[in-house]
This record gives C-alpha cells, sequence and structure tokens, in this order.
C-alpha cells in the first residue's frame, strides 16, 4: 500500500491571492459568502456560519440556543477544555458526564443521573473523528427536552447510521485549526438548518451587527470572532477539495493500522458497524504495563499522540472546574489506555513509516 502525493497547493494560492487583491475590504468578504454557501451545500444542512475557531462556533451556537447563566449543559468528560469555555463564558454550568470504554459513546446511564430541571443543552462531543449512536442521542434529548449542539471539531465527513456529524442536533459546530481535515490555519464554522440561529450567529460573531431582524445593531453584547479574508479563501479552496482531502486522511490512518496490526500489546480500535469514520487519528487500545507512560514516552521519541504530546485527561479533572465528588472513571480509562495519532495533510508515507518503527520498537523493548 502506498501513499498519493500530498495535494497540490496552487489552488490555495490562487485563492489567497484573490483574497489579498481585494483588500481592505471591511464591509464584506467574498470569500466568506462563497465559502458559506458552498459549506451548508456540501454538509448538508441549510446554513452555515463561518467564525474565528471551533471554540468560537461553540459560543455562537450555545448563545443562539438561549444558553444562558443558571443553566447547565451536559458535556463528556471525554473532550477538552475548549468545549467547555464557551459554557462558563455565557455564565452556564457544565455538568460532566462518563463515556463508555466499550464504545468511547457518551455513558447514558450517568448522564440520566445528572439531568435536573436545569439542564437545557447536551454537548456530545466526536472526539478522534468518532461518532456515538446518534439515534441514543436524538431520543436522549428529546425525552427530556434537550438542544442538541455537536461539538463536531474533529469530525467532518464522518456518517453514522446515514447521519453526517454535525447534523443531529440543532446546531453542528467545526474547528478549522491546522491539523483538522478542513483547515484554514485558524477558523471554525457552524452548520444549522435554523435560519433564526444562523442569524443570531452572525450578528454574534460581530458585536450584534448586522443584527437580526427587529434587533437594533450593538443592541447586545456580543463577540469580535469573524474569520479574516485570507482565512476564509483557505477554507474555500480546501472546501472545494474535501473528498480528496477526507480520502487522505482515511488512506493515512488505513496505512499505519496496517502497520502496526500485529505489534504485540497494540490493537486498533475498529469504529462501528454503521459508521463511516473520517479516520481523523489512528486509534489503538494500549495493553501494555503502564500504557499512559508509553504514551509519553512515544511524544518523546517523536511520534505525537493525544495523551503523550497534549496531556489529555478527564476534563472533569482540570483546574478550573471543581473537583469532581465521583470521577468519571470511564473516560479516565479510555484516555489511559488510547494510543491516538496525531496526523497532519502534510504526512508523507516516510513520516508514517518511521512513527511505525518508533511505536514498533517501544513496544517490544517496553518493560513492566
Amino acid at each position: 500500500m502506498t501513499l498519493t502525493p500530498t495535494p497540490d497547493r496552487a489552488p490555495l494560492l490562487r485563492e489567497m491571492t484573490a483574497a489579498l487583491s481585494a483588500m481592505p475590504d471591511p464591509t464584506a468578504c467574498g470569500h466568506l459568502r462563497s465559502f458559506e454557501d458552498e459549506a451548508a451545500h456540501a454538509l448538508g444542512t441549510g446554513h452555515a456560519v463561518a467564525v474565528s475557531s471551533g471554540t468560537a462556533a461553540l459560543h455562537a451556537a450555545l448563545s443562539a440556543c438561549g444558553i444562558g447563566p443558571g443553566d447547565e449543559v451536559l458535556v463528556p468528560a471525554l473532550t477538552v477544555i475548549m468545549t467547555v469555555a464557551p459554557v462558563r463564558a455565557l455564565g452556564a454550568m457544565p455538568v460532566f458526564v462518563d463515556s463508555d470504554p466499550a464504545t468511547l459513546d457518551l455513558d447514558y446511564e450517568d448522564a440520566a443521573q445528572k439531568v435536573t430541571p436545569r439542564t437545557r443543552a447536551i454537548i456530545p462531543v466526536h472526539l478522534w473523528g468518532r461518532m456515538g449512536d446518534p439515534g441514543t442521542l436524538a431520543a436522549f434529548a428529546s425525552e427530556r427536552g434537550l438542544t442538541i449542539v455537536e461539538d463536531a471539531a474533529q469530525a467532518i465527513g464522518t456518517i453514522r447510521n446515514g447521519r453526517p456529524a454535525g447534523t443531529v442536533g440543532t446546531v453542528g459546530c467545526f474547528s478549522m485549526k491546522d491539523g483538522k481535515i478542513l483547515w484554514s490555519g485558524e477558523g471554525g464554522a457552524l452548520i444549522t438548518d435554523s435560519g433564526q440561529i444562523a442569524e443570531h450567529a452572525r450578528a454574534f460573531r460581530s458585536h450584534w451587527q448586522p443584527a437580526p431582524p427587529g434587533e437594533a445593531p450593538l443592541s447586545r453584547l456580543a463577540t469580535n470572532s469573524r474569520l479574516a479574508a485570507p482565512l476564509a479563501a483557505l477554507a474555500l479552496a480546501n472546501l472545494r477539495h474535501l473528498p480528496a482531502l477526507l480520502e487522505r486522511r482515511r488512506a493515512q490512518t488505513r496505512y499505519l493500522l496496517n502497520a502496526l496490526e500485529r505489534i504485540p500489546g497494540l490493537t486498533a480500535l475498529a469504529p462501528a458497524a454503521d459508521e463511516e469514520w473520517n479516520g481523523f487519528s489512528p486509534l489503538l487500545h494500549i495493553g501494555l504495563s503502564r500504557p499512559r507512560a508509553f504514551a509519553e514516552h512515544l511524544a518523546q521519541q517523536g511520534v505525537p499522540n493525544s495523551t503523550g504530546s497534549f496531556r489529555l485527561v478527564p476534563c472533569d479533572t482540570r483546574p478550573p472546574f471543581p473537583r469532581p465528588q465521583q470521577p468519571c472513571r470511564g473516560t479516565a480509562e479510555i484516555l489511559d489506555h488510547t494510543l491516538a495519532v496525531v496526523l497532519a495533510e502534510g504526512d508523507t508515507q516516510a513520516t508514517l513509516d518511521h512513527y511505525t518503527d518508533v511505536i514498533t520498537r517501544a513496544a517490544s523493548t517496553w518493560t513492566p
């Protein structure tokens, strides 16, 4: 098996040149409008709103869904702090929910126990591009009157049971930071079928101007989270090649997992039978002793991964949040035993062969 060459960068350069030649243009951005129109069509939704980051997308989406002071929002502990920051910024309280080590999906028994009269929304997080069961999520939220705001930052292109990531709930939020499959350096977007939510998000990203119909500009406090024109140009150029970018990431992940198939102590975490995974990050269960230390050792040897490089821990244990009375132990088990290799579009076959050699040597010499 061989990988295709790195994608041609000429389209990116053409769009960047066009964007720069039109600047400064403080009143509008042709690339931004084109990106939003084409993203909505590509992702199968009525509206797309581009913003400056995935965190900004969640912030605007939660605001548009009416989340505010006194509200509670269910959030998996299996996430990064960037998911939770917008909840706190709006004055709401995150309530951390455990995940099932067997499926990586939410632990719905735990979630049900944590619903209160103040619970208004749930944020499923499709970490590593993997989706939980959309039917179970939709039924859980519907029975309790909860709004679903998906954190699909890493999951563009993943489909489960016919439902693309980002389209299961009221709003889906994506990141376009470097390393994401659809990237623009920095940036994000939200998608929704609700025109009202889209109008709110567009106002929210620009200090409430232009305001939604019937409201005055600057009549609410909002943010400056616009997507800069050159970044919109990059996003647009990459969006037009999204199928090829998805196939490249899937091919990279297949290549690495195939190469590591017979390494003792490492077992690939296969997606669900009804899941078309985008292959965002090669995932392996670490069956060796001291699994987190093994992931940290690989990071020191030049194999970037979620726990070893970025010290990913259950979000309920992060310092900004009260110490949990009952820690999310399923989440801790997942993170301690999962090797999630961090990939980028530019990773070549030589890069992946190097990762394979390092991981193979490390696993064969690892001591209890």
